[in-house]
């Protein structure tokens, strides 16, 4: 029940644009794990990398778009399709953001939150990922998307679980200033958004496949 039955090209372009989110939320996690043990020259590379997946990602959805009008592809789920590009789009771009948010600020993190920020930023990762293969699956195998949608809300809930736990560690700690405390409550929250942008595809994506199987 694939969504392009004779396209080949714009599947091809589908799922190179997914490859690039899915690349995307990796190198986010990857550049906070680089960031927190100083290793400015690797941060440095994943920094770059995303910015090109992010570039490649957006070039990408835009040469869907114009297929699915110039061709007139599947005019009666063309806004689906399109709506569900940009939302997926939005995890690559936020991973772009707030990655770079660290080399605005250039935040002190001690390290008794290392291990804090890594199990964050790979929960946020898990749920992008997630995301992506739901989006895959619903132009392959519509039937497998319910299975990673609901992998995607516990990646999602894991991601509040373990911001809210570490944020709560960051107020308890007694020898940093308020302002400090602040900045790393803001980036305990600027490392979950991934999953947020992540759940967004997710509750899209549940409305679209039911009308799909209707």
């Amino acid at each position: 029940m694939t969504l392009f039955k004779s396209t080949r090209e714009i599947e091809t372009k589908i799922d190179g644009f997914l490859d690039k989110v899915a690349e995307g939320a990796l190198f986010f996690q990857e550049g906070v794990a680089a960031y927190l043990a100083g290793r400015q020259e690797e941060f440095a590379e994943k920094i770059a990398a995303i910015n090109r997946f992010e570039s490649e990602a957006d070039t990408l959805s835009r040469e869907v778009e114009t297929n699915l009008y110039s061709n007139s592809l599947i005019p009666e789920h063309r806004g689906d399709v399109l709506g569900l590009l940009e939302n997926t789009d939005n995890i690559i771009d936020r991973a772009k953001i707030s990655l770079y948010q660290f080399v605005v600020e250039e935040p002190v993190i001690p390290a008794q939150f290392h291990g804090g920020f890594n199990q964050l930023a790979e929960a946020s990762c898990r749920a992008g990922e997630t995301a992506v293969k739901a989006v895959r699956a619903f132009f392959r195998d519509i039937q497998a998307v319910q299975d990673h949608l609901f992998k995607v809300h516990h990646y999602e809930s894991e991601a509040d679980q373990l911001s809210d736990a570490l944020k709560r560690e960051i107020f308890r700690t007694r020898d940093l200033d308020l302002a400090h405390k602040t900045q790393l409550r803001y980036f305990a929250h600027n490392v979950e958004r991934i999953s947020d942008e992540a759940e967004a595809v997710a509750n899209r994506l549940a409305i679209y496949t039911i009308k799909r199987t209707i």
